[in-house]
């Protein structure tokens, strides 16, 4: 009886590590690392690059009117000069929640409307987006290395570094999301160890039938609601993993109660543990995207915002009020642009990528290209050819391709070896991924692919931690040591080769030429 006690309380207590002090200085080490290759030479170019036309701007419009506004032709060229003279007095229709813009705008509101300031806070959130990945990875893997092999992988992707060093949306969505994805977990090992907590006081080896405590209140449940709510505050899509993660949550807290013992009863944790799992993570981040609005909603020169005054005896104002009735309208309004012809169905764009190749980086997107720089000019020094500026889109290739590999093994290990590990990263692929594939008709790109590349980099950590092995009995690590070595050191060098892609530095055409690997299609 007694070993059945300790079995049980082992199991439900598993994810407890004992070098917390060692695992936050790994995370503090390389996110700080993170930090400083994204913020090195962040402001150059010193223009608005690719969509920072329109995100760099609509955050500088809201600090200065709570809503977006419509910018002269010739404002990109003003705002390099200094001149913000082109914005102009009327509200403009944009798609997308507001929290990333006004993340955006609080780097420049405090060091001003120029490339340093609209960039700045991408910097902060790409680094955070290392220490979430660092920290869900080290929990789930039970082990700080693993983790440190993760923060690593991320910190030196080619699509992840570009991303954090623009004034896009991606960056900001992507980040809340794996803060959420590691919050439930922290959580499922919160509730398995109060479990553990519930038998040990009470001192019976198991639940014996009964259902269990409640423990409706899950502190990092409610952290994860917070997050979810703030990643659907930056774009809509991550809906997705919100009701992806629901479902799994239920079945780790069935999962949980059947290891205490619960029986049969195990199933009421649908009708108890599940409504509350609702309310944590759906309705707590129903505030935090309406909170985002509140600009929009406490000023009257916003797009639509006058909609509902106009409209009184519409459902929907009569219903939510005036002004949450213009709201829902202009949701309305959003939703069929990015459902219909707004979005250009069957229109084709030359970077457009589709999900199907995502996976395998088939087709990166162009940034930035400066083309046919003479020799003489610009510190060009190419003798019978010229020199080009290029910032591409593109993760580091050979990390990509290891992870794709990664992930075929992942779904056997999850599904055939029921190591529930490899399902977290493996379900927030796929509501990060999947969903897209219904709008394939229309041009996608391959940026969005940002929220899968901290998953699928943890997978990969996993993979090598797998092949790594436990550190005792193992007479042979030392030469899988070596592998595992081997195999980061040269996904390292190989976004070294990528870096002038990245960064808009001077190459000659042979040079760049060099690292186009699948040719045409990265060209």
């Amino acid at each position: 009886m007694l070993g059945d006690v300790l079995t049980t309380l082992q199991a439900l207590r598993d994810g407890r590590l004992s070098d917390r002090a060692i695992g936050w200085a790994v995370t503090i080490g390389i996110t700080a690392l993170a930090f400083f290759t994204r913020i090195w030479n962040v402001d150059f170019p010193n223009k608005l690059l690719f969509d920072e036309t329109y995100y760099a701007k609509d955050a500088w419009a809201i600090l200065q009117s709570g809503y977006e506004r419509n910018w002269t032709e010739n404002a990109n060229d003003l705002i390099v000069q200094g001149d913000l003279s082109g914005m102009q007095d009327t509200p403009s229709f944009v798609v997308h929640p507001p929290l990333g813009k006004l993340l955006i705008g609080v780097g420049e509101h405090f060091f001003g409307m120029n490339s340093f300031g609209w960039r700045i806070s991408a910097v902060v959130f790409g680094s955070l987006l290392v220490f979430f990945t660092i920290r869900l990875a080290r929990r789930l893997s039970r082990s700080t290395l693993i983790g440190a092999i993760a923060g690593l992988l991320l910190t030196f992707d080619g699509l992840a570094f570009v991303m954090s060093r623009l004034a896009l949306l991606d960056i900001f969505q992507a980040t809340f999301a794996v803060a959420a994805v590691a919050a439930l977990v922290a959580d499922r090992d919160w509730f398995r160890h109060r479990l553990a907590d519930h038998l040990e006081r009470s001192g019976q080896p198991d639940l014996d039938g009964k259902f269990g405590p409640l423990l409706l209140w899950r502190p990092w449940r409610v952290v994860a609601g917070l997050m979810f709510g703030a990643s659907c505050a930056v774009k809509w899509n991550s809906i997705y993993l919100i009701a992806a993660f629901g479902i799994l949550v239920v079945f780790w807290d069935i999962g949980a109660r059947r290891l205490a013992g619960a029986g049969r009863k195990q199933w009421l944790s649908i009708v108890i543990d599940a409504p509350a799992a609702f309310v944590q993570l759906v309705v707590v981040a129903i505030p935090v995207y309406l909170a985002s609005w509140l600009g929009w909603l406490t000023t009257s020169g916003g797009y639509a915002r006058s909609w509902g005054a106009e409209n009184p005896d519409d459902p929907l104002v009569q219903r939510f009020g005036e002004a949450l009735g213009s709201l829902f309208h202009y949701h309305q309004l959003a939703y069929n642009f990015h459902t219909g012809a707004g979005m250009m169905v069957d229109a084709t764009h030359p970077y457009e990528a589709n999900p199907a190749g995502w996976l395998l980086m088939l087709r990166p997107i162009g940034i930035e290209a400066v083309n046919g720089i003479e020799p003489g000019e610009d510190g060009c020094t190419a003798v019978g050819t010229t020199c080009l500026r290029i910032i591409s889109g593109m993760g580091t290739p050979l990390l990509w391709w290891s992870a794709l590999i990664a992930i075929i093994f992942a779904i056997g290990w999850w599904v055939a070896g029921r190591d529930w590990r490899f399902g977290v990263p493996l379900v927030a692929i796929a509501a990060a991924w999947l969903p897209w594939f219904q709008y394939a008709g229309r041009p996608l790109f391959f940026f969005y692919a940002i929220m899968i590349i901290p998953f699928s980099c943890t997978i990969l950590a996993m993979a090598l931690g797998k092949l790594l092995g436990p550190r005792d009995h193992n007479p042979k690590r030392w030469l899988k040591a070596m592998v595992v070595g081997i195999i980061i050191a040269v996904i390292l060098w190989n976004f070294a080769f990528i870096y002038p892609i990245l960064t808009a530095d001077l190459l000659t055409r042979p040079e760049w030429l060099m690292r186009m690997w699948l040719g045409n299609a990265w060209i």
